[in-house]
């Protein structure tokens, strides 16, 4: 270790290791289902101040900066991306309260909770506190898929956490800037002139960026291959001018311009946000790795008793009070605002642009500025690690889970999307089946399934249809290109494991075949929408088996040689959608779905009360 730490890493070397700690993180979190966040913070104190394997002030030198300061540019920049001024006007009014007025409450709070709490001067808990308006939608996602809340409490803490992203960041920004601007300038006036000089030169910066950008793609005066790396450049290019106009106005700029793309409708966006979704991720893995190796043991030895302090005080009192007050007359039940009051996990946007401002603070010669980023790190860690147990218990505690078992999302309306999501509801899984046309609808209503009415790729189907329910997609219209897109199109957020479609008709023809990349997966008899529908029709249907000791699988594939495995649900609640490949599990206590001929009751067979086969015991 000693020779680590006398000769260093060589940058690039300390780059790829800050690469596969990072993305490593990320990974190994998706498989372990728990929040990334906390690997990462392990991860990189482990390298750094544990280790000593990699020190990014010695081993990147001047670069550490400058690199920091571009890269928390583009995760701000990706934040404003994320802000449609659209969704927010169609919002529920309890975001719109959480927005408005809980987050320059939560400001205020937050900065009391710094100033009372852990003791920082009223500069640094002003530029700090701004920050922690953020509650982090990298977080809070797979928290509330975990938790399983019921729509409208999941609703209110997502947009909360989408909104606020750039609103915190510029918050901070903000008072950045005056804090800057009070220190460098010689009197009050020129410290006022230089500070508006600065905040409307990156406003309009930011704005004739986006502008441009826009005008540019619109016109075709970029070509398609060339769009994300004019992008990119732009972003840079808005970044230092602003930089160059006042010290830090850069980030300013850059979340404006981000506002302005994003609400200028443009038919690129897509393309875009895949641009930003790639970047951010590769970013914030970075950032958070540095952050947390460039701690030192002094550093974290300096969390006393006042941080603990400033972590209860915003744990319960910071976040709940600006909450309860911001939803106060509103139609939002009690309960729900309770749960929304005491969930707020802090993810890294908040680490990354703590780190950079308290940086900044401590070369300004505030000296409370260098305990901005272990405060940071402290109530990061302690949010994500609080919520993430706690957040389950409490919404079971006031009523607020949706169900303990995610559904299935059925796209297309037919004979064969009733019976399936009938036999789905059978299994007690929450089920909805999607359809542009009303009248395909009339079978699945009938079926007393809920069903949503309109194009599920919709802006209305995000805002109507509570996505967290559900984790698997079934496309099934009688359109197959329509199919392919929808499964194309859900995979990167419902992942591709989970989302099938039924087969192409003349898939096997070379001309009509598409890339392996395109569609979703195989899923029964891997049979086209007419082959499934007629099946109906010639008198087959869904059925659901359990199995137990005395009727295993194989006594139940003996008696039902023309049965095909539908999907299973195991006894801990798991459910699995079978391919024509596919088996399904033999442990005792598996309720298969399957997909057979009717057949007359036999007198060694009976069904129990649910409706499930069973077989009497010899």
């Amino acid at each position: 270790m000693a020779v680590a730490e006398s000769a260093g890493l060589a940058p690039v070397l300390g780059f790829a290791l800050v690469g596969v700690l990072g993305v490593g993180s990320q990974w190994l979190a998706w498989r372990l289902r728990m929040p990334a966040i906390v690997l990462m913070l392990l991860a990189g104190l482990a390298v750094g101040p544990g280790l000593g394997v990699l020190d990014p002030s010695r081993d990147f030198g001047s670069l550490m900066q400058p690199m920091l300061a571009i890269a928390v540019a583009i995760i701000l920049f990706e934040g404003g991306l994320t802000l449609s001024l659209h969704s927010l006007s169609d919002a529920a009014t309890g975001v719109k309260r959480l927005v408005f007025l809980g987050a320059p409450l939560g400001w205020a709070a937050s900065s009391a909770a710094l100033h009372w709490g852990a003791g920082l001067s009223w500069e640094a808990s002003a530029v700090f506190g701004g920050i922690m308006i953020v509650t982090g939608p990298t977080v809070i996602a797979p928290l509330l898929r975990q938790a399983r809340l019921k729509r409208r409490p999941a609703a209110l803490l997502q947009w909360e956490a989408i909104v606020n992203d750039p609103v915190g960041a510029l918050a901070a920004v903000l008072a950045f800037e005056v804090v800057t601007v009070l220190h460098s300038a010689a009197s009050v006036s020129t410290a006022v002139t230089d500070m508006v000089v600065g905040i409307v030169g990156a406003i309009v910066l930011g704005v004739a960026g986006g502008w441009g950008l826009a005008r540019s793609f619109r016109n075709a005066l970029v070509p398609e291959y060339m769009k994300v790396p004019v992008l990119f450049v732009l972003l840079l290019a808005v970044f230092a001018l602003s930089d160059a106009l006042l010290h830090e106005s850069g980030l300013l700029a850059v979340t404006v311009m981000g506002l302005w793309i994003a609400n200028a409708d443009l038919p690129s966006y897509v393309e875009l946000r895949r641009f930003k979704e790639h970047a951010t991720i590769l970013l914030v893995s970075g950032v958070f790795i540095l952050l947390a190796a460039n701690m030192d043991r002094e550093t974290l030895a300096s969390l006393d008793w006042r941080a603990l302090v400033f972590v209860l005080a915003v744990v319960f009192l910071a976040r709940p009070l600006p909450v309860l007050v911001a939803l106060a007359f509103t139609n939002v039940p009690w309960r729900e605002r309770l749960l929304v009051a005491f969930t707020g996990p802090r993810g890294v946007v908040l680490v990354a642009v703590a780190g950079l401002f308290g940086e900044r603070l401590a070369q300004l010669g505030i000296p409370d500025g260098d305990r901005v980023a272990p405060l940071a790190f402290a109530l990061v860690a302690a949010t994500v690690v609080l919520h993430g147990f706690t957040l389950t218990p409490l919404a079971r505690l006031l009523g607020q889970n949706a169900t303990a078992t995610p559904g299935v999302m059925i796209v297309g309306g037919s004979r064969w999307a009733a019976a399936l999501g009938a036999a789905l509801k059978k299994l007690e899984l929450p089920v909805v089946v999607a359809d542009p046309n009303h009248a395909h609808l009339r079978q699945a209503r009938e079926a007393g399934l809920e069903t949503f009415w309109g194009d599920i790729l919709s802006e209305a189907a995000e805002h109507k249809l509570d996505f967290v329910t559900y984790d698997k997609v079934i496309a099934a219209t009688d359109n197959d290109a329509y199919n392919t897109l929808v499964a194309t199109d859900l995979a990167p957020e419902f992942g591709r494991e989970h989302v099938f479609q039924l087969k192409r008709v003349r898939q096997a023809s070379a001309r009509h075949a598409l890339p392996a990349t395109l569609g979703g997966g195989k899923i029964g008899l891997d049979e086209t929408f007419f082959e499934s529908n007629a099946r109906l029709s010639e008198g087959w249907e869904f059925r659901v088996t359990k199995l137990s000791a005395e009727f295993s699988l194989e006594q139940w594939r003996a008696k039902n040689p023309e049965a095909v495995p539908f999907a299973d649900l195991g006894p801990n609640g798991t459910l699995r959608l079978l391919g024509p490949e596919d088996k399904p599990k033999e442990t005792e206590g598996t309720r298969l779905l399957v997909f057979a001929p009717k057949r007359q009751e036999r007198k060694d067979d009976r069904r129990d009360e649910n409706g499930n086969d069973t077989m009497k015991s010899a």
